[in-house]
């Protein structure tokens, strides 16, 4: 049984106070991070194109693409962790969630030395070769590359901390410590990508350091708010090195389907790129996707994968509180919010698409008539999308880990790709092809994601490890 006093650590107002407060508190400092963290992006890129060329650019985007399917799967225990941290906060049991959290920390930190960093120095030049990369792109994409694969662990804690947080009912001292991290990368970045006094202009290579650095001491510094027991999840010095092999094969048992989720999506779109690349107007539908899709719809799914999170935290912990109609409801709370914002977003691309698509340069009639062509397919998207990722938030939250990744292979991978297959074949793809198979892919998503959740069988998942031995 959890102890009274430790319970005292986490929000009661998750398991007994309003949902739509729970869920929006919860997820709306995790949209801010995102949209804070996607302004970094663009300034970094800014300074690389500055002082090191498209060249600079381009290794950039290939080594991150690299990066984030490596990571991704990695970090896969840290998906395991939340299902567990949210459990067992809601059943009030702060003993387990800091044994949870702590070997998933002693694991990240194996995983950064002993696996990626020796690996992704051997391996770099061949993942280069693999996404074939230019020989000019190489040479600035291959120390990139290797310093963030090596000295990853930085990163690897701070999204620890927030897959921790988040879940036990913090959502802001993430978003802080994201703050922080955005502020001291750029910083860091202004001083070694160009120069700055003594200090000679690294270009790509500069880049990789600052956020290394930056990420180095963020994890630092979470790790020291671990140990000050202000946070819903404590460290002691007590705490004993050797692993728990029980809690670590839950964190992969629930961890590792999201890392193939995570990896399926990433397949997915490299090969609607290749659809794409095969139209007669190629250059000018790869702008309108890169301008519509990866810069304005992410206005969408950065609300909605707050929203993700934030149910899954809501639903794991009124499953740990023993409380599933609450699971339930907040997965449909969440959803009519995302709907909201979805709708907001979505009137923009309608109304507006001109304004928004001129913010991005998108002068030419082709290209401004594809970009017009794409919004408007991706306004009704937006709608089934935000809905599915609610709804795949509720189905992992709750412990099942696997029906996301299946249903995401199946509306993310097979049908999109698909059709486009198909209509290549038979008639010649044309634009608005590929448009209506993203969206026939977010309708499949969202459709088989409610009706998975509604079937209910998420409440038999059992989630416990035994209690610790002295």
């Amino acid at each position: 049984m959890a102890d009274p006093v430790s319970s005292r650590r986490f929000d009661r107002a998750i398991v007994e106070g309003s949902l739509a407060h729970a869920v929006w508190r919860l997820a709306w400092p995790s949209m801010l991070q995102n949209i804070i963290g996607g302004l970094q992006g663009l300034v970094d890129h800014a300074m690389i194109g500055h002082f090191v060329g498209y060249t600079g650019n381009a290794a950039v985007g290939v080594s991150w693409q690299i990066y984030l399917v490596v990571i991704v799967f990695v970090s896969s225990l840290i998906s395991g962790m939340a299902v567990l941290v949210a459990r067992f906060a809601g059943a009030g049991d702060a003993e387990k969630v800091d044994r949870v959290v702590y070997q998933a920390f002693l694991t990240s930190v194996v995983l950064a030395f002993g696996v990626l960093a020796p690996i992704g120095y051997v391996a770099s030049p061949w993942l280069l070769s693999f996404v074939n990369a230019t020989s000019e792109v190489q040479r600035e994409a291959l120390p990139y590359l290797r310093i963030m694969l090596c000295l990853s662990v930085g990163m690897l804690i701070f999204f620890m901390m927030g897959g921790a947080l988040r879940p036990a009912g913090d959502a802001r001292t993430p978003l802080r410590l994201g703050i922080v991290l955005t502020v001291l990368n750029i910083t860091l970045n202004v001083i070694l990508i160009g120069g700055l006094g003594p200090i000679p202009a690294m270009g790509t290579t500069g880049a990789a350091l600052g956020t290394v650095l930056a990420s180095g001491v963020v994890g630092a510094v979470g790790i020291g708010l671990l140990f000050s027991g202000r946070l819903p999840v404590h460290f002691t010095w007590h705490m004993r090195w050797r692993p728990d092999w029980e809690i670590i094969r839950s964190l992969f048992r629930f961890g590792l389907p999201t890392g193939f989720q995570g990896i399926a999506m990433n397949v997915g779109g490299v090969l609607l790129l290749h659809y794409i690349g095969s139209l007669a107007q190629s250059a000018e539908a790869q702008a309108a996707y890169t301008v519509g899709y990866g810069q304005l719809f992410v206005f969408i799914t950065w609300t909605s994968v707050g929203l993700m999170g934030a149910t899954a935290a809501v639903v794991g912990q009124n499953l740990g509180a023993g409380r599933p109609e609450r699971a339930t409801a907040a997965a449909r709370v969440a959803a009519r919010l995302g709907l909201g914002v979805a709708l907001l977003v979505g009137s923009a691309f309608v109304t507006v698409p001109d304004a928004l698509l001129g913010l991005f340069g998108m002068e030419g009639v082709a290209v401004r008539s594809l970009g017009v062509q794409l919004l408007q397919f991706l306004a009704i998207s937006g709608l089934f999308v935000t809905v599915a990722l609610v709804y795949t938030g509720g189905l992992q939250g709750s412990g099942d880990t696997r029906s996301p990744f299946y249903i995401s292979v199946v509306s993310q991978v097979v049908i999109p790709l698909g059709i486009c297959a198909t209509l290549d074949v038979v008639k010649g793809l044309e634009p608005a092809d590929i448009w209506m198979a993203i969206v026939l892919g977010h309708v499949t998503r969202c459709l088989l994601s409610v009706i998975r959740f509604r079937q209910g069988k998420w409440r038999q998942i059992a989630v416990d490890i035994s209690p610790a031995t002295p």
